[in-house]
Parts: structure tokens; sequence; C-alpha cells
């Protein structure tokens, strides 16, 4: 048998305490990556709404914080109350435009910034379900069933409200949304930098995995989805570059019930389906079917 030159066993050595340093480095870098990712970017925008009776007020959060909350009343009789949630990064004055829509049609429209968003109280590291228990601290504060609005991470915190209260949400509509955590992550970051996404992407979501104990799989939307059991309206960009089209097929395809419209909105990115001609009539006619379907 070969014996290996003694001359070149600190080479050796020196080659696997080199790699060894490199993939550490790896692993903390990635570590600290996935706590960034989960502080940044907030990018905030102004538009308050200027129609009906708004009121302007802060409510309790869950853990103790608050929430900043506009209610805005038409001026004539209410269809009902509809609750936006916001997207990643953003606040309460992001889902205005979409809003004004609901109100035209007559329905009472409440928004909120999620911790940590706006001018809501600071929290660690907020995810889907945080998101979604903003949502229910809000549905709890106007007290009876709501019309469900969410945008992007906004849309996978609402689904998850939506499964835990049904009794509570009338119907569902789904922006911008994906049917599985770990392939829309992973769908981000490449979409930050190519770069990024491959080399540290799957390293920063398996921290992930390991630190909320398996959550991002349990509250993957098209686990969820099985759960619910209103009527869902899944709205999505066609050329949505951080969640492809196909996730909103894959997610429309995971509800246990038939009463799930999809609207593909054409030439739209991943916050402009609002902005598409068909939006407004799309949206109108699945509330027009299924607002007092009883099925």
């Amino acid at each position: 048998m070969d014996v290996p030159d003694a001359t070149l066993l600190p080479y050796v050595m020196n080659l696997v305490y080199v790699l060894t340093g490199v993939a550490l480095l790896y692993l903390v870098f990635t570590l600290f990556l996935a706590w960034l990712v989960q502080q940044i970017p907030r990018n905030p925008v102004k538009d308050p709404p200027r129609w009906g009776t708004v009121t302007d007020t802060m409510i309790p959060a869950i853990d103790g914080g608050y929430l900043e909350v506009w209610r805005i009343d038409p001026k004539g009789r209410s269809r009902g109350i509809v609750l936006f949630a916001h997207g990643w990064g953003r606040n309460r004055d992001r889902m205005v435009k979409r809003a004004r829509f609901f109100a035209e049609w007559g329905f009472t429209t409440v928004m909120h910034s999620a911790r940590d968003h706006g001018n809501s109280s600071p929290k660690q590291c907020m995810n889907a379900v945080r998101f979604a228990e903003d949502i229910a601290s809000v549905i709890h504060w106007v007290g009876e069933p709501v019309l469900l609005y969410g945008h992007s991470a906004g849309s996978a915190g609402a689904i998850i409200a939506a499964a835990r209260y049904p009794s509570m949400v009338r119907l569902l509509f789904l922006e911008a949304s994906y049917a599985h955590t770990r392939e829309a992550l992973l769908s981000l970051y490449r979409w930050i930098h190519p770069a990024f996404g491959k080399l540290f992407g799957p390293m920063i979501v398996l921290w992930m995995d390991i630190f909320y104990r398996g959550a991002t799989y349990t509250y993957s939307p098209a686990r969820v989805a099985q759960q619910v059991t209103m009527p869902v309206m899944i709205i999505h960009g066609e050329k949505d570059r951080r969640f492809p089209i196909s996730f909103a097929r894959k997610l429309k395809h995971s509800f246990a019930h038939a009463r799930v419209a999809c609207y593909i909105a054409k030439d739209a990115g991943h916050s402009g389906a609002s902005k598409t001609k068909g939006y407004g009539l799309a949206v109108k006619s699945f509330i027009d079917a299924y607002l007092n379907d009883k099925g």
C-alpha cells in the first residue's frame, strides 16, 4: 500500500484548515444573511385615503405592541368590510389604491401596517405567521366577518388567518402570492441577484427552516390552502419576476374546493395587477358571484 509522502502532509493539513475555515465562514455569513433579509428593506409609501369618513387609530397587537389602522366608512350604507394586508417592507398606504376600488363598490375598507412596518410597533424577524397574527388582531378589532385581501407576504399571512378563523372571512383575495415558501424565497433571492440566490439562497432558507422549526413548510400557502373553506380569488401579474406565474397556478390547484377564481393581469409585474384594465371587472364579478354564496 502506498504511503503518502511525509513532505506533503503539512500542505494537506493546511488545505484542510483553509477549507474548514471557509466552510465555517460561509455558515456564519449565511446565518447573518438569514437574519438580515428579515430586517430589510423597509420601503413605506405615503398615500393616505381621501374618501369617506376616515378613522386613524392604533390598536393592540398580540405581543403587547400596537398596529396603526385606517378604517374608511362610505357615505351611504356599507356592503361589508374589506381588510387589506400589505406586502413585505411596505405599509398600509400601499393598499390605498386597491381599497379605492372596493370603496367605489360601497364597502368599508380597513388597512393596517404590520408590526415593524409603517408606524406600527417594532418586531424582530417578521414572517407570514406574524403577518397572520396582525391580521387576526385587526379582524377581532373590527368585530365582524370581513373580505380579506392580501398582497405578496400579506397574502401568505391572509391565507393563514383565513384558515384559522374561517367564520370571520367571507371572501379571500390573494395577490402576487406563491404556493411553497422555500420555492418562493429562492426565487426572491435570485431576483435580487442571480449569484446571490444560487450561492447563498439555499443555506439562508435552511437556516430559516432550522430557526422556525419547519414552519416554512408547515405554513406554505399550498398546505394551508387545503384548510380554506371560503371562495378564493387569486390575482397575479403575468410578468411577475419575483414570483413567476407558475406559482399562482400551483396555488390555485392546492385548494380542496372548486370556488377559486384566477385573474392573470396581462403585462403586469409583482405589484401591477391592480393597475391593469381588467382588474376592477374581474374582482367585482367575483364579489357579485360569491359574496352571498353559502355553498
